[in-house]
């Protein structure tokens, strides 16, 4: 895994390779987009002043994804629309944002929640890396009415569209601990298979 921690010294091949002009630009402007998005988040969290079931988690998702459209249609790309929730597609990647855990955690020990929807795991699936062979059985996972219903899904973020996932930890109280993005696979256990994966650097704390 490489670390970006120097912006003067460009993006990286990788990111050139999927975003072209756009590459230096993301890299400085998702960690700030992040950090926007936790002051959203913490600010409902302090109005909600519960110590359990706190919003944050649910407002945080709401708002990077939220802050990544914007940020694509600030850079002239796509927005497309996947059963109610915006995806940012630029050249052709659509950002995946995703908190895989509440505290500073290593990046290898990210997992898919048991819980998580079957159109999130589908577009893992989908547009991320192809599996190994005989490893899931796609066809088999959904009836014949809910895998057109997904397939549906998908022609909407774009049948060619890969993903690039943006994978980060945060809390209400510190904020973005750490951000990576990259190519990765989802594993059988839920774990994933990181092809490539670089560490974004972090943006100094937003006021909401």
């Amino acid at each position: 895994m490489s670390v970006l921690g120097d912006n003067h010294a460009g993006p990286s091949n990788w990111a050139v390779k999927r975003f072209g002009r756009h590459a230096g630009r993301l890299v400085e402007a998702i960690p700030q987009q992040l950090a926007r998005a936790h002051a959203r988040a913490h600010a409902v969290h302090l109005t909600a002043g519960l110590k359990k079931r706190s919003p944050y988690g649910f407002t945080l998702a709401e708002a990077v994804r939220e802050n990544l459209a914007d940020l694509a249609r600030e850079l002239g790309e796509a927005v497309r629309d996947v059963r109610g929730y915006e995806y940012a597609v630029i050249e052709d990647h659509a950002l995946f944002p995703f908190k895989y855990a509440n505290r500073p955690t290593p990046l290898e020990r990210a997992r898919l929640a048991a819980d998580a929807s079957p159109t999130r795991r589908r577009m893992l699936l989908s547009h991320g890396p192809e599996p190994q062979e005989g490893l899931f059985d796609l066809e088999g996972e959904f009836t014949s009415d809910e895998y057109e219903e997904l397939h549906e899904t998908f022609e909407a973020l774009g049948a060619a569209t890969k993903l690039v996932c943006l994978f980060f930890t945060a809390d209400a109280e510190s904020g973005i601990h750490a951000i990576h993005w990259g190519q990765a696979r989802l594993e059988p256990d839920r774990t994933f298979a990181w092809l490539h994966s670089e560490q974004l650097p972090l943006a100094a704390p937003q006021i909401e």
